[in-house]
């Protein structure tokens, strides 16, 4: 197994021979194994090992288990202690969800502050078949069936090759030894009853299994791969990157498989509520579908993804009289001048003493009211979004310059009548806006 393991990296994973690794060890006979494999391999390894504090008596046991076999390989080891129990209940959440929060936040940490570059987990082939199931009863996509991924990231996972047997029969002939963990007996949790229930039925079925399980996960996988390839096409016909990502119906309609377009696109942001999703599509102008910290908005023939605004409506900046330059939340330059000869879009000029300083920077809000410039009367800025055709995503990013909570210009794009210069202004302010 050993050959094989250094074959599988050279040819698969070669980056790892040059990076310092963090091996996430339980003392169980999967990470024991590994632990071996990159030591004989001479991989710049450390171990990291947390005690949820779950089993009592047991749980500290397997921490001085992998304390006393770190030591005997001189490998740097880090240790932690949780108690998951409380986390749990004050979280709300299963101890096993916590548990895996707590495990690869403390991984990360150790990757940050000591210059490791990967963790390398003992998922093998066996766990990769458990997982294919538990997401097929589900009701799952291509993606689901693909097994456990062999990286995520920082997160590499070296024996999926490998199965249990053959863990075992490396870790016996080696003389390796590792703690066993009562829990794994229990058919309390999910994986364990699919281990000790399902899979055995089907390896009866077929003496082959996991190999047979391997061929599929090849095939799957390559299928999988001429799906992103043709949903990378349909994204460079359909999809614009400016500001936002805008999708344009009319050009994705036209394709009968459009639903599983969008899945692909949108799941990467978080979006679960597909029917929602797919509603959207005939929808009315303004309707919109929330991930956790995306929108995906209907405008007109569009559909337009952008982030969550977090900033806080009520926020506003100052600006102070004789300020020159204002450098967030946007870009903004006031000076003196008699020549308006050159008016330019992106630049208004005011009457200075029209104006009370400290002028302010902040967002729209209902109620407010702009004169604008050139036209007879007032009109809510709710109308004038509308009327201009503004999307939720545009509403939500325009900035106003205001004088005493009166609107002096909707910085970019237009500017109020009662702030502009005439035959009898003295003092000329332009302010010209940056993007």
């Amino acid at each position: 197994m050993l050959e094989k393991f250094k074959n599988h990296i050279i040819q698969n994973l070669p980056f790892l021979t040059e990076s310092k690794l963090l091996l996430a060890v339980s003392g169980g006979i999967d990470s024991m194994v590994l632990l071996h494999l990159c030591k004989a391999s001479n991989f710049d390894i450390a171990v990291a090992h947390c005690n949820f504090q779950l089993r009592g008596e047991e749980s500290n046991e397997d921490e001085e288990f992998v304390t006393t076999q770190c030591k005997e390989l001189n490998v740097p080891l880090f240790l932690t202690h949780f108690d998951t129990e409380t986390y749990a209940k004050e979280q709300k959440q299963s101890i096993q969800v916590v548990a895996r929060s707590l495990r690869y936040d403390f991984f990360h940490s150790i990757l940050i502050n000591n210059d490791y570059d990967y963790i390398l987990t003992a998922h093998h082939l066996n766990d990769s078949l458990e997982t294919f199931l538990i997401n097929f009863t589900r009701g799952t996509g291509l993606e689901g069936l693909t097994g456990i991924p062999q990286q995520n990231d920082k997160i590499v996972r070296t024996l999926l090759p490998f199965s249990k047997m053959d863990i075992e029969e490396y870790a016996i002939k080696n003389g390796i030894t590792w703690r066993e963990d009562s829990s794994n007996q229990t058919e309390k949790y999910q994986r364990n009853k699919y281990r000790h229930s399902v899979v055995p039925i089907l390896q009866e079925q077929n003496i082959n299994l996991l190999q047979s399980f391997q061929n599929t996960l090849e095939y799957l996988k390559q299928a999988q791969s001429m799906v992103e390839d043709a949903s990378q096409l349909v994204y460079d016909k359909v999809v614009s990157e400016e500001d936002t990502i805008k999708i344009s119906l009319t050009k994705l309609l036209s394709f009968p498989n459009y639903k599983a377009y969008l899945h692909h696109w949108l799941a990467a942001f978080g979006f679960t509520a597909w029917d929602d999703i797919y509603n959207l599509v005939n929808a009315q102008s303004g309707k919109q579908v929330l991930s956790e910290n995306y929108i995906l908005l209907k405008d007109r023939s569009y559909l337009i993804l952008f982030p969550k605004q977090n900033e806080d409506q009520s926020v506003h900046y100052l600006i102070k009289k004789d300020q020159k330059e204002v450098k967030f939340p946007l870009k903004l330059s006031l000076c003196n001048t008699d020549d308006i000869s050159n008016a330019e879009p992106t630049a208004i000029f005011v009457d200075e003493e029209k104006v009370t300083f400290p002028l302010v920077i902040r967002k729209w809000k209902e109620g407010d009211v702009i004169f604008p410039l050139g036209m007879k009367g007032s009109k809510k800025l709710s109308k004038y979004f509308k009327d201009e055709k503004y999307s939720l995503f545009d509403k939500a990013n325009t900035w106003l310059l205001c004088s005493n909570n009166q609107i002096v210009w909707i910085i970019g794009k237009r500017q109020d009548e009662r702030f502009k210069v005439t035959n009898e202004t003295t003092q000329i302010l332009k302010i010209n806006y940056t993007n």
